[in-house]
């Protein structure tokens, strides 16, 4: 190791030696989470319809089914939340469980709309 590549190390520690236990659990969470955001966006601007039936169909949507779901998906303008996010999300919201979600979908192209519209107010 070069002389400089340990005086960064000894200059961290002596950082980190001041944290408490809680500090550190914070500023571990952090790092992960810094860690983790370039993979998430990656997945957000790098996915295609096909990557999105294999989720479904791993989360036990049938093919035929999972195809319609995927494409519905796509022209709500939500297949870069994930489409296995969506149909979380709207099996928890609308009380049901994945394949319900699914089959809501495939009834009504409508029951899509709004679902991750922010409240007034959160700015986010």
């Amino acid at each position: 190791m070069t002389d400089d590549r340990i005086a960064r190390y000894e200059q961290r520690r002596e950082e980190l030696k001041q944290m408490t236990d809680e500090q550190l659990k914070t500023y571990f969470w952090e790092l992960c989470d810094r860690l983790v955001d370039p993979l998430v966006d990656l997945a957000r601007t790098h996915t295609s319809p096909s990557i999105e039936r294999a989720v479904l169909l791993r989360m036990g949507v049938d093919s035929l089914s999972s195809q319609g779901v995927v494409e519905r998906i796509y022209q709500a303008g939500l297949l870069g939340k994930g489409a296995g996010h969506v149909l979380l999300k709207l099996a928890e919201t609308r009380g049901t469980d994945i394949k319900g979600a699914a089959a809501a979908i495939l009834e009504d192209k409508d029951f899509l709309h709004g679902l991750f519209d922010e409240p007034a107010g959160t700015g986010g």
